[in-house]
């Protein structure tokens, strides 16, 4: 195990009997009881997954707002001091460097999550436009990161934490700073599940007295394998698969995290592309069987190509297989297509990419 990175909460995985997979460097949970089993469970009550993969930085300084409207794609000017947002890290050529998260402590602070995959590509580009009046921390190995999801996720949370009407009151990326379960976390009303829910980051030396206390509450443990299906199932890009540094945000369906009146690394291309339209679209494609379309699968029309799979899972929820495809944009949902599995056709449905709407 001396060849990878280690979660902080990685012993309490041990002992709760998961299988772990390496994934961007970490070993890393793939599932607890399976798949299926953990992902009803988000989606019927609460479940929590360690997240702590995720790079977390924090940036500091009198510049910083206005570095952060530069290298990010979103209106970071219109958060107010608790508040977060989903946004992007363009790049000069019309792609993305990664999607993120920004929250803002206050006016001079913020926070931001990236990909694991991405840390260290991250920072350099997040380091080559940094300019004299802002400070970058990681804060990645000091820190934890739980996501509790689901639709009973934030009544247990509010059952254990010392500001249960503040959390309970938090609007969607809304955050606060306090204790649950006596743990210090600045807790963020958001997730990657399309259900309700916090994601939790705390120190890491206490993150395993958390996660007991979170399991103790009822909260089930889950693994990569889950939040892959939940997130597929919400119609949620994963960065390498529907995002990428050679693909449009806004055939990704991400015009709405996009600013329309800021200038940013390569605004001009990429609202060139949204006033031209794009000539694919982000789609979803669903099996009537519960076979898995694969990423590179060919989705055709009549025996012709018109589009090739990014994702696919087995839905616990629709009891079939799904998936999102880029498919050319003349082809709207809904519509018959066939997805080849190597060489064999299997009938399928062309359908909008959110399977299940996200909770409001």
């Amino acid at each position: 195990m001396a060849d990878f990175l280690h979660s902080p909460l990685e012993r309490a995985h041990v002992a709760e009997g998961a299988r772990l997979v390496e994934f961007a460097g970490y070993l890393m949970p793939v599932q607890y009881g399976g798949v299926i089993a953990e992902s009803l469970a988000v989606r019927q009550a609460s479940g929590m997954f360690d997240v702590s993969h995720m790079a977390r930085l924090r940036f500091n300084g009198p510049d910083t707002l206005a570095f952060l409207e530069r290298v990010t794609t979103n209106d970071v000017a219109k958060l107010g001091d608790g508040r977060g947002q989903y946004s992007l890290l363009p790049n000069a050529t019309g792609g993305l460097v990664d999607d993120i998260i920004v929250y803002r402590d206050e006016a001079s602070a913020f926070q931001m999550v990236v990909n694991a995959s991405n840390h260290a590509k991250d920072m350099a580009w997040l380091q080559s436009h940094l300019g004299s009046g802002v400070e970058m921390a990681d804060e990645t190995d000091a820190t934890a990161m739980i996501a509790v999801q689901g639709p009973k996720a934030t009544t247990v949370l509010a059952g254990i934490c010392e500001d249960a009407e503040a959390l309970i009151a938090a609007p969607i990326f809304g955050t606060l700073t306090t204790k649950i379960a006596g743990v210090p976390c600045f807790a963020a009303r958001s997730g990657y599940t399309g259900e309700d829910g916090f994601e939790l980051v705390c120190p890491a030396e206490r993150s395993v007295e958390l996660w007991e206390a979170l399991r103790a509450a009822g909260v089930a443990p889950c693994g990569l394998g889950a939040r892959d299906a939940l997130r597929v199932e919400a119609g949620l890009p994963l960065y390498g698969h529907e995002l990428g540094e050679d693909l449009s945000p806004i055939a990704a369906g991400l015009g709405w995290v996009i600013s329309k009146v800021k200038p940013f690394i390569g605004s001009e291309i990429i609202n060139q592309v949204r006033a031209e339209g794009s000539d694919k679209k982000l789609q979803g494609v669903k099996l009537g069987v519960k076979r898995l379309p694969q990423p590179g699968m060919p989705v055709t029309v009549d025996g012709e190509p018109i589009g090739e799979v990014t994702s696919g899972v087995y839905s616990p929820i629709l009891e079939c297989g799904i998936g999102m495809a880029y498919i050319n944009a003349e082809f709207s949902p809904p519509r018959s297509i066939d997805l080849q599995f190597r060489g064999r056709s299997e009938s399928a449905t062309l359908v909008n990419k959110r399977f299940l709407r996200p909770v409001k």
